[in-house]
């Protein structure tokens, strides 16, 4: 069993930072694919960054703006953004997915991921 909890949301004014952190316990490690997903008011939950041992990914809309990143002796990881904007609102989620035989692409989707925290609410002001 994979426990995630987040934290490090909060309010922000447009063009601000946050880090936002994911604590695992149980079964992760590096064989485990890490996700972060978010959902604004009335949308689906759309991704935003993974990462796995050899690759990250972002979705386009936030690709230069935030880093993830995860350290391994704390069991962390870690989502930074940098320059946000109002549209970057939303609950923020931490996923994880033992690592499959499949394209990493296979990770950009929600419906991938076998466990997931309870979210943390990022709140970006203009």
């Amino acid at each position: 069993q994979v426990q995630l909890v987040e934290s490090g949301g909060g309010l922000v004014q447009a063009g601000g930072s946050l880090r936002l952190s994911c604590a695992t316990s149980g079964r992760t490690s590096s064989a485990y694919f890490m996700g972060w997903f978010r959902q604004a008011p009335g949308k689906e939950r759309e991704f935003v960054a993974a990462w796995s041992d050899s690759s990250q990914y972002y979705a386009h809309s936030v690709k230069g703006r935030f880093t993830i990143s995860r350290n391994n002796a704390q069991n962390t990881v870690y989502l930074q953004m940098n320059a946000l904007k109002p549209e970057d609102t939303g609950v923020y989620y931490c996923a994880a997915a033992p690592m499959r035989s499949y394209r990493d692409s296979y990770y950009f989707r929600a419906g991938s991921y076998d466990y997931w925290g309870q979210g943390t609410q990022v709140t970006v002001s203009s």
